[in-house]
């Protein structure tokens, strides 16, 4: 189905996966004050497109408790504007949560530690690491989460990260790797949304571009069900969201 892309006014194929187009903040090259504010500017974004209340409602308030503490790994974590909050809202219910949040990108750690330093939260981990190091070092989560972070990554990434992960939760934890869903009504609602701020709010960032690159580069659910390994099931979220889910029972299996 056509959608009028970033650039106005040209109709491309929502048909397919575009696996060709690039958001410009992948870009090592890209201007650093843009992408310093594209990151500033997850937090309100966020808020909108990420589902982040309902994942807090679905998966992370059900593992919590006042006595024991949860152990969440957020992974491409960005500013870490998600675990922040998460964090926040679960100190106010009075429950026990520690977030280790990593990142290989360099840039976004630093944009991590400036927010933290900015606004301080406790149960915090920053890291600059990926999830084979984790699972390597023998590192295990209750929670393993990312957010609009599988359609950035080729088929190998992708196949690493849910291997990974099947390791870094694999004593009775839980996986939910939540990304957008590709369709022509998510393209076209994030475009007409973000046009009001083109010029204003969004003008100096790479948001709208990159958040149009990123519905273009996502998949739908059909579409991830057909490649996901034995144990792995895929179910749609709001707004335009998909998740990934993987559940290990107590001695590491999968959970039917």
């Amino acid at each position: 189905m056509p959608a009028v892309t970033a650039g106005g006014g040209i109709w491309r194929s929502l048909g397919s996966r575009d696996e060709a187009v690039r958001e410009v903040m992948d870009d090592a090259a890209c201007d650093p004050e843009m992408l310093s504010r594209t990151f500033e500017q997850f937090r309100l974004v966020n808020s909108v497109v990420s589902g982040a209340g309902a994942v807090y409602r679905d998966w992370i308030r059900p593992r919590l408790s006042p006595v024991w503490t949860t152990r969440l790994l957020d992974v491409g974590t960005g500013a870490a504007d998600l675990p922040r909050r998460w964090l926040r809202r679960a100190t106010a219910e009075g429950m026990r949560l520690e977030i280790t949040a990593i990142d290989p990108d360099p840039r976004a750690l630093a944009a991590a530690q400036a927010a933290v330093e900015r606004d301080p939260v406790d149960g915090l981990e920053l890291l600059g690491a990926t999830t084979s190091e984790l699972a390597d070092d023998d590192r295990h989560f209750d929670l393993v989460v990312s957010n609009h972070m599988l359609h950035h990554l080729d088929g190998r990434e992708f196949g690493a990260l849910l291997a990974d992960s099947e390791r870094l939760a694999e004593f009775g934890g839980t996986v939910v790797h939540g990304d957008i869903e590709r369709s022509r009504f998510a393209y076209v609602a994030f475009a007409a949304g973000t046009l009001p701020f083109r010029s204003n709010l969004l003008r100096d960032s790479f948001i709208r571009v990159d958040g149009l690159a990123s519905i273009r580069r996502s998949h739908t659910a059909a579409e991830l069900a057909g490649v996901l390994p034995p144990g792995w099931r895929v179910r749609r979220a709001a707004p335009s969201r998909l998740e990934v889910i993987w559940q290990a029972d107590a001695a590491g299996r999968p959970r039917a």
